[in-house]
């Protein structure tokens, strides 16, 4: 399942087409993600705006480091996700694989997430080709 959505410029980085403050930005002031996808976008989100403090939020305590460094230079340029399993209201555990590009390049991910105290957490991933 690939899903991209063309971006307007008022679309939320993440590439849903809601404006961010309806759409990611209301995981970032403090909602709860509903699904895993929904997480890794508004994670994704949050690396477009440099907001590492949602970064730590939403990160398993069981794997989360002790600091973030964001580059400051980094440009992600588009989200696309390409596969999801489990990760709904009715999971615990969900895996989301997407492929984040920069300018540049391209991260390529499959990322797992679990649920702490009935929210969504980033574990960790695996990089793919």
């Amino acid at each position: 399942m690939t899903t991209r959505t063309p971006r307007t410029t008022r679309s939320c980085p993440c590439g849903l087409p809601e404006a961010y403050e309806a759409c990611c930005g209301r995981f970032h002031s403090g909602a709860a993600a509903p699904t895993a996808e929904r997480l890794m976008r508004s994670r994704y989100c949050a690396f477009v705006r440099q907001d590492a403090g949602y970064l730590m939020r939403t990160w398993h305590p069981r794997t989360r480091p002790e600091r973030i460094d964001l580059d400051l230079r980094m440009r992600w340029t588009g989200l696309e996700i390409l596969d999801t399993a489990d990760g709904s209201a009715f999971h615990s555990t969900g895996t989301v694989t997407f492929r984040a590009s920069y300018r540049g390049g391209a991260l390529h991910e499959r990322s797992r997430f679990e649920r702490v105290d009935g929210a969504w957490a980033y574990v960790d991933g695996d990089f793919l080709d």
